[in-house]
């Protein structure tokens, strides 16, 4: 088969830098950091502020709002009502802020979909947009993006990302739907007393500021049931910041979109984003994202949904069939249901239907490992593709030595449950300069998509770098041993 790799490579960088809050668990200690700041004069402020700016400014955008923001968050630590100048407000907020290298480790398991901005672009050719899994310090993974076009004979131009990151904003009072919220809560088995007079006393929709207020208010009218209660409410707290939604400014450029973790269940990172570009039945067009949430402990598979990659809902997926890893889902609806692929055990793939994208209740098997180079797993790389002979779904499978390769099955475009067609053999394998890194002898990938008569393959080399490869659609397919 004609594979043809691009040569193109997203390396990993450690100048591109995020500033983000600087947190200090003990209060005490933050108290004296303030209170030493207190202590310089006027003119000292001035000069350590002008050191701090001098060193800093040019390395990001809106520097100062962020230290002003910085200060307004540790406020409630000054030991007095005394007015506090602007600059040492912004020295204050300096010294609870710290920068850093999202993706100094690793840039990897690219995702590609479709830009929603087609214009001014030569006819056969289409804007596309790439979500990169970066690593950074402490192994915190991060959702960072790059645009590019594709012309009419696939040849690949990545736009040259600026050296600007930023995190955006989580929108303030943000609403919960209160039967949806419900519904999670039952899923998880967090019911009671606690929970009804609370989910009771919100309205049809609500904030987190709501929520919390309410829950203050319940477990104060059941004091001798305080130590019962308070785990149950902190549950519904975690829950309801698991749910949130962030916007970034427009004037920002593509690659300088960070999408931070934010929430409790996200502490140690954001993995493996699968972007899709979903068409609804009335035609609405979103892009959806399955990731995995990871906290340190516990891994949580979680949703994205923007339009414009610009303001972003972020959700939890719920249902007994949400566990594990490797959710992917279909770019449509079929046969009226979202549906959407899996791998709960580890080692196959399952095909899932919903009436609702966040809940998942049952599986039915649609592929085993069956050949050598996939014994050990076998997994999707990214939401299925439609085309006339069926929904094309890339795989990863791994053999001796863990070695992953990609392959590809398809499977019917009215009954995705049947598998008409795989791969006997390896479609991407990791090459000499492919096989070293931080996981080793490994290529993967979160989704691709197909240009004309091309199947185009981002895909990670060894979790540290990506890079781009196509094929033409129709070698794969006549590859495919039918089933």
């Amino acid at each position: 088969m004609d594979v043809k790799r691009t040569g193109i490579v997203l390396k990993p960088t450690n100048s591109r830098v995020v500033i983000r809050p600087f947190e200090i668990p003990n209060e005490a200690r933050v108290e004296r950091i303030i209170a030493r700041v207190a202590s310089l004069s006027e003119a000292e402020v001035a000069g350590q502020l002008e050191t701090v700016m001098r060193d800093f400014r040019a390395r990001h955008q809106r520097t100062r709002e962020f230290f002003l923001g910085r200060f307004e968050q540790v406020r409630k630590h000054l030991l007095t009502d005394q007015p506090v100048s602007e600059a040492r407000r912004l020295l204050i907020g300096s010294y609870f802020t710290s920068e850093y290298a999202l993706e100094s480790a690793a840039l990897f398991n690219p995702s590609m979909v479709w830009h929603p901005d087609q214009s001014g672009l030569p006819e056969g050719a289409r804007r596309f947009v790439v979500s990169l899994r970066a690593t950074g310090e402490g192994h915190i993974s991060s959702i960072t993006f790059r645009s590019g076009v594709i012309d009419a004979e696939s040849r690949i131009r990545i736009d040259e990302p600026t050296r600007y990151v930023q995190a955006p904003e989580v929108v303030p009072n943000a609403l919960y739907e209160k039967a949806l919220f419900q519904r999670k809560l039952s899923e998880l088995g967090i019911n009671g007393p606690l929970t009804e007079q609370t989910v009771a006393s919100l309205g049809d929709h609500f904030t987190l500021a709501d929520l919390d207020r309410t829950l203050k208010a319940v477990l104060k009218s059941h004091r001798t049931r305080q130590r019962e209660f308070e785990p149950i409410a902190h549950t519904m707290l975690v829950l309801a910041k698991a749910n949130y939604e962030i916007r970034f400014d427009p004037a920002l450029n593509v690659s300088e979109r960070i999408i931070f973790p934010s929430s409790p269940t996200e502490t140690n990172g954001i993995e493996d984003a699968r972007f899709v570009r979903f068409t609804h039945d009335d035609g609405r067009v979103c892009y959806y994202a399955t990731y995995t949430a990871y906290d340190g402990r516990v891994t949580l598979p979680q949703m994205l949904e923007t339009e414009d990659f610009l303001h972003f809902k972020v959700g939890t997926l719920n249902g007994p069939e949400v566990k594990n890893k490797g959710f992917a889902l279909f770019p449509r609806m079929v046969n009226g249901l979202y549906a959407m692929l899996s791998r709960q055990d580890n080692e196959n793939v399952y095909l899932m239907y919903s009436d609702q994208p966040h809940f998942w209740y049952a599986k039915e098997l649609v592929a085993r490992p069956t050949y050598p180079w996939e014994y050990i797993q076998l997994g999707n790389c990214g939401s299925p593709i439609e085309t006339a002979a069926g929904w094309l779904v890339l795989t990863h499978g791994v053999g001796p030595m863990r070695r992953y390769a990609m392959g590809a099955f398809l499977l019917d475009r009215d009954d995705p449950s049947r598998l008409i067609g795989r791969l006997a053999a390896p479609l991407l394998e990791p090459d000499a300069n492919e096989r070293e890194g931080y996981v080793p002898n490994v290529v993967y990938s979160c989704g691709g998509l197909v240009h004309g008569r091309d199947l185009v393959i981002p895909y990670a080399m060894s979790d540290y770098a990506s890079s781009f490869a196509t094929v033409p659609l129709d070698d794969v397919l006549n590859a495919m041993t039918r089933v």
